[in-house]
């Protein structure tokens, strides 16, 4: 084989590997542009044409070609029937869409995004050329719906209200094969919360204004458009149906700050007052008689308050020495009865009560363990009895 031979195959090779192959993007020169066709010179590989729907559906930066112009473009067709490649923009121009939505999720860049439409479970956005959906969690606080027991219905017409608004949204989940794009305007929030934030540690107190109320706490707002949540077990010592039984929106309060973690704020409003529990015993002793009113009937038992501060239960067992066929026909929410106190466990915050004049479970349990013992000791008696009684008879014998 001469070395012509040689060197023409070597090129035909490398000719050959180089060649794009179908989905690859390749860089070229507009050659012509005529009669709605593009021409493209290959780096000088082949020449590829663009025509109809893939010329400018997703790219409109490639109208207005002309001759020299470099474009790239997505392989569609090794050989089209006139023996030419088809390359397609729009394919390339959505390939670099996506591109860009990955970027904009690592990069953790802040984007413009409109509201085209809601259902219950979030918001349909327009994010740039891409169709991107943000749940509703991923709202921020002053636009999350808040919404008493959580009613889907009525979350859906607050989602409504927001159609046509421009928020501001980061990237958090890019899947071009599912062509899913997850945005989150909570994560610009707590971004902007992290700068503010350091200004704040745990243990400080702040003031500021109930801004909602659910049934597991309230969020109060304060500082520069912070927002933090006061658990419903961190509002008062005693306890409470709901947070709405002491406080309303817009109550101006001192709250102590107990956990930051990250954008997410945890205040007490409790821990600023003394805990009564600490003084329990000097105000009540076991034993003595007190007088109650009853704040809840269930079926295990009464809540009942002693005073403002300190609560305690009379368990079923301890509301008569009679079984109870219904709870709830013999006690009432608002009466007041008096009761004994049968124990005090202040670092639990528990303190147990029986209605007065009732035996009690362990009084009851002591005079049925008395009455078997009587019990077994007189049958014992008859039993050793008869055993004299039947020694006698045959003695007699």
């Amino acid at each position: 084989m001469s070395d012509n031979t040689q060197d023409f195959k070597k090129l035909l090779e490398e000719h050959l590997m180089n060649f794009p192959k179908v989905n690859d993007i390749v860089k070229g020169k507009v050659i012509s542009v005529d009669k709605g066709e593009i021409r493209i010179d290959v780096e000088n590989l082949t020449t590829a044409i663009v025509r109809g729907r893939e010329m400018f559906s997703e790219s409109r930066e490639y109208a207005g070609l002309k001759p020299g112009d470099e474009v790239e473009g997505t392989v569609i067709d090794l050989e089209n029937e006139n023996g030419e490649m088809e390359l397609s923009f729009r394919i390339a121009g959505m390939q670099r869409v996506w591109d860009n939505a990955r970027k904009w999720m690592s990069q953790g860049l802040t984007l413009k995004a409109k509201i085209l439409s809601a259902n219950k479970g979030g918001l349909m956005m327009q994010v740039g050329p891409l169709a991107g959906f943000m749940p509703v969690s991923q709202l921020n606080p002053d636009h999350y719906p808040r919404v008493a027991g959580g009613d889907k219905n009525r979350i859906l017409e607050k989602l409504l209200e927001m159609v046509g608004q421009e928020f501001e949204v980061k990237a958090i989940d890019v899947d071009e094969k599912e062509e899913k794009l997850i945005v989150s305007e909570k994560a610009v929030w707590e971004d902007a919360q992290k700068a503010v934030l350091e200004a704040y540690k745990v243990g400080d107190i702040v003031e500021g204004e109930v801004s909602a109320i659910t049934s597991f706490g309230v969020f109060l707002r304060f500082g520069e458009g912070l927002e933090g949540l006061v658990h419903i077990s961190e509002i008062a010592w005693q306890r409470i149906d709901h947070p709405k039984d002491l406080l309303k929106v817009g109550d101006k309060v001192r709250a102590q700050i107990i956990q930051l973690d990250h954008s997410k704020i945890y205040l007490s409003i409790k821990r600023l007052v003394d805990d009564p529990w600490k003084k329990v015993k000097d105000k009540y002793k076991v034993g003595e008689t007190v007088k109650g009113k009853i704040l809840k009937v269930e079926p295990f038992g009464l809540m009942v308050s002693l005073d403002k501060e300190i609560h305690g239960l009379a368990h079923i067992s301890e509301l008569s020495d009679e079984p109870i066929a219904n709870i709830h026909d013999k006690f009432k929410i608002g009466d007041t009865l008096d009761f004994a106190v049968v124990s005090l466990e202040p670092a639990e915050h528990r303190l147990g009560l029986r209605v007065a004049g009732v035996k009690g479970k362990a009084a009851r349990k002591a005079t049925a363990t008395a009455t078997a013992e009587a019990g077994q000791a007189e049958a014992g008696q008859v039993e050793e009895k008869k055993e004299e009684t039947v020694a006698e008879e045959k003695k007699e014998e």
